[in-house]
């Protein structure tokens, strides 16, 4: 009968305890999924025009491409014209403290520009900025 006990002390001494570290996978898995919800994309790459006075702009929470061919492009997805404010009021509901960005490509014309400036102010966003490329 003391084998056996002495046995089982023997064994038990021998186990890992794995909680430690499935706490920091876990720890690790929850900072990825939410540094990865931050960054947010249009959708398409754009050729931005140059701009000799451009600022870094903080807390841009809604990005909106534009292409040569005047496609309009939010959260990688393609958006009709007619439906870009309603979205943007979505999206800004997610994060009030936000401002749009719009990528215009250089070919892109000035009335869908102009027109999605006009979409997001309608929206409630008035912090509307045009993207441009560092000379």
């Amino acid at each position: 009968m003391r084998r056996n006990s002495r046995a089982r002390v023997e064994e038990n001494a021998s186990e890992i305890d794995l909680t430690p570290m499935l706490d920091v996978v876990f720890i690790m898995l929850i900072f990825f999924i939410v540094t990865a919800s931050f960054i947010k994309e249009a959708g398409i790459e754009v050729n931005r025009p140059e701009a000799s006075t451009a600022n870094k702009k903080e807390n841009v929470n809604i990005l909106i491409a534009i292409n040569a061919t005047n496609e309009i492009w939010m959260d990688k997805r393609r958006v009709d014209k007619r439906s870009v404010r309603s979205v943007v009021e979505r999206m800004h509901a997610e994060n009030p403290k936000g401002a749009v960005v719009i990528q215009a490509d250089k070919a892109s014309n000035t009335e869908t520009v102009t027109s999605v400036i006009d979409s997001a102010r309608a929206a409630g966003v008035y912090d509307v900025s045009l993207a441009t490329e560092d000379d």
